[in-house]
């Protein structure tokens, strides 16, 4: 008999999401609506910031967002190279020029003492965009300090990272601005979504602004914008969701101790997690110091169980980015040697078990 197959990532929709779907279409009003503005505020609530702006993707979330923040043509945005290419493709939009900072090798995320090192240079940043990876913050403390001495404006991408804090605040409430996505594979889905956080008011309504073709009002166009909207629908998934998203986490999380409690003595680096930091895993992600990545991949994928590289070519390795002059070693390793596990809430406790001992026989064999 063969293993039924263990996925990487399962979404958890279900009859509450289908009756608020319902409710949304007798109602008429499927496009944007007020529908869109009850999860714009509880999303805001929930993330403490004071403003929400719902789009329709992550990746419109953060164009949108270093719009309202007057990123353009003349200005430089570092970020990390070791995330998905949207977060560099949103800078690429506003014709602002985007720039590399390697990360730390625990974390995986932007390393401030790298970034620092850059800025005592002198270099030009107009703004860092910090990457979540993962479910796992950046070192937000150290960022915001950085930010207020050197003058620049600092963006949460927090696609992967919803409900994840740092000394017990949560990301999306730190910064100018921070932006979410709603993907299916994310921690919490709308189909398709992003949303847009923010303590500044003048950022939030130029977001918003942004995101509707520039719309003041009725037919009143204040500039060139896009219609980068949610729809109602997607909002009435991603109400459900947000009230969901606590159990989502906790799943997560026990997944993730049960994983690291099988590879414990397996020659592979389990995710680490700083004292400071709620890691909600988005992807529970391992080195694979002592084994092959690409072989141990195979194997699971032999055994019915989903894998995943995140991500195995850096930023500055892709074509549209590859005449840049980047030094990020420690990306690079990690992208030629990282594999990322199921730890969805999908997955039932012999699901882990089985990944767990799985992974932990490998290594045993080959080592």
């Amino acid at each position: 008999m063969t293993d039924e197959m263990i996925p990487i990532a399962a979404p958890q929709l279900g009859t509450e999401e289908l009756d608020r779907i319902a409710t949304v279409m007798e109602s008429g009003i499927i496009a944007d609506g007020p529908e869109v503005r009850g999860f714009e505020r509880a999303f805001a609530d929930y993330c403490d910031a004071d403003y929400g702006v719902a789009t329709s993707n992550g990746t419109t979330a953060l164009h949108a967002a270093l719009h309202a923040l007057g990123i353009g043509p003349g200005d430089r945005v570092l970020t990390t190279p070791f995330t998905f290419i949207a977060t560099a493709n949103a800078v690429t939009f506003t014709g602002a020029d985007v720039g590399f900072v390697d990360i730390d090798p625990q974390t995986y995320n932007i390393d401030p003492d790298a970034l620092e090192e850059r800025l005592r240079t002198g270099e030009q940043v107009d703004a860092v965009i910090a990457v979540h990876l993962y479910g796992l913050p950046a070192d937000m403390t150290r960022l915001t300090e950085l930010a207020e001495t050197y003058d620049f404006l600092l963006v949460e991408d927090a696609a992967q990272a919803h409900g994840a804090e740092v000394d017990g605040q949560r990301v999306g409430s730190f910064g100018d601005a921070a932006c979410f996505s709603f993907y299916p594979t994310k921690n919490m889905t709308t189909s398709e979504g992003g949303m847009i956080t923010t303590v500044h008011e003048d950022v939030a309504e130029r977001a918003a602004r942004f995101v509707d073709h520039g719309r003041i009002s009725g037919y009143d166009h204040a500039e060139v914008g896009h219609n980068f909207r949610m729809t109602s629908i997607a909002a009435a998934i991603g109400r459900v969701q947000l009230d969901r998203l606590p159990e989502f986490t906790r799943a997560r999380q026990a997944n993730a101790a049960m994983l690291t409690e099988y590879l414990e003595d397996a020659p592979v680096t389990t995710p680490y997690v700083p004292a400071d930091r709620t890691h909600v895993f988005h992807q529970y992600t391992v080195q694979c110091d002592g084994v092959e990545r690409d072989a141990l991949k195979s194997y699971l994928d032999s055994k019915a169980i989903g894998t995943g590289v995140y991500y195995p070519k850096p930023v500055h390795e892709q074509p549209p980015y590859a005449h840049m002059m980047v030094s990020a070693p420690v990306a690079e390793r990690a992208a030629s040697n990282v594999l990322s596990l199921p730890v969805h809430p999908g997955l039932s406790e012999d699901d882990v078990t089985r990944v767990g001992r799985t992974v932990a026989q490998y290594v045993e064999v080959v080592t």
